[in-house]
């Protein structure tokens, strides 16, 4: 039986948000919540521009990089080169379910080929020294009975894989777009709570329509984990409220304030905008910070339209503080 009690609190990888501007400020909100990149695909990692597609600040860590693909050697090779540069986990993507996804062989999709996921997580366990997770659906189409996903999760836990991230909901591949598969098949997080008392063994975090603490400690109380989406990134400040509660091993840790954030931001643009990057690069991740307050439209106004100005700096960071 697992027998640990760490609780893990998580941000989900999504495309266009979670790039290392957005981590970075993540990070100084809350510093023990694992992070995630956006998904990159494997041969890309082999193939591309590594330092674009791969680097970040060490005060990310702890970090996972999400791979997508199918095809066990390159998956090996990107595992590998990951492991590399330094990041703390390699997590395969088989939860996506957008038409470029599918039509590249990987993401949600793989659901259906058990046997490939497997195959590409045990090439990557006999790689790298850090842990291979996979995050996936309860389910594709019509394949959303609870056995079909036991199946699915016990194959590939056999190949080496002891952490799955599981949202909670079905993935339906053709007729929904991405955004629609986000709101529109149910959550069923029975599902997720059932495979945590089925496979003690493993590790299960889960994921989907996240967006309150009552929710998360209630979540923690039946998994190991639970994974944040889009609640972190509209509303971002909340992360501290989640560091101070719910991970002990900081419980004497205060929040920082929301001006210190943004201070803390205005030296990170300056250091980024001398290697190239834009103020709006980084800006656009901070919007939601105070959601909720009084005046936080006008500041995002501020921010959003300073911003569009290219020759904007960290100076309109301080100027929105007032």
């Amino acid at each position: 039986m697992n027998t640990s009690s760490v609780k893990e609190i998580s941000i989900a990888p999504m495309m266009e948000r979670t790039d290392r501007h957005c981590r970075y400020f993540h990070r100084l909100l809350a510093p023990d919540i694992r992070l995630y990149t956006e998904m990159v695909v494997a041969q890309a990692v082999i193939k591309g521009d590594r330092q674009k597609l791969l680097g970040f600040d060490p005060l990310e860590s702890p970090l996972a990089l999400q791979l997508g693909g199918s095809d066990p050697a390159l998956l090996a090779d990107a595992a590998r080169v990951g492991e590399q540069w330094g990041y703390d986990e390699i997590n395969l993507n088989i939860g996506c379910p957008s038409d470029r996804v599918q039509s590249g062989r990987f993401g949600a999709c793989l659901m259906a080929e058990p046997e490939t996921v497997a195959a590409g997580v045990s090439a990557m366990v006999d790689v790298v020294n850090i842990p291979v997770t996979v995050k996936t659906r309860i389910g594709i189409d019509d394949h959303d009975e609870y056995e079909y996903l036991a199946n699915f999760i016990s194959t590939v836990a056999d190949a080496g894989c002891s952490m799955f991230i599981v949202h909670a909901r079905k993935a339906i591949l053709a007729g929904l777009s991405p955004k629609e598969n986000r709101d529109i098949p149910p959550l069923r997080y029975d599902v997720v709570y059932r495979l945590r008392q089925e496979f003690p063994t493993l590790r299960i975090v889960i994921n989907g329509g996240v967006r309150s603490t009552a929710e998360v400690e209630s979540h923690l109380r039946e998994v190991d984990g639970v994974m944040i989406g889009r609640q972190a990134y509209s509303d971002p400040y909340w992360l501290t409220r989640l560091q101070r509660l719910l991970l002990p091993a900081t419980a004497l840790w205060e929040p920082p304030s929301r001006e210190s954030i943004i201070m803390q931001m205005a030296e990170y643009v300056e250091r980024e905008q001398s290697k190239g990057a834009r103020l709006h690069h980084i800006s656009r991740h901070m919007l939601g910070l105070y959601a909720g307050q009084p005046g936080a439209r006008a500041w995002r106004r501020f921010l959003s339209e300073g911003a569009a100005d290219r020759n904007s700096g960290p100076e309109l960071l301080l100027q929105s503080i007032a």
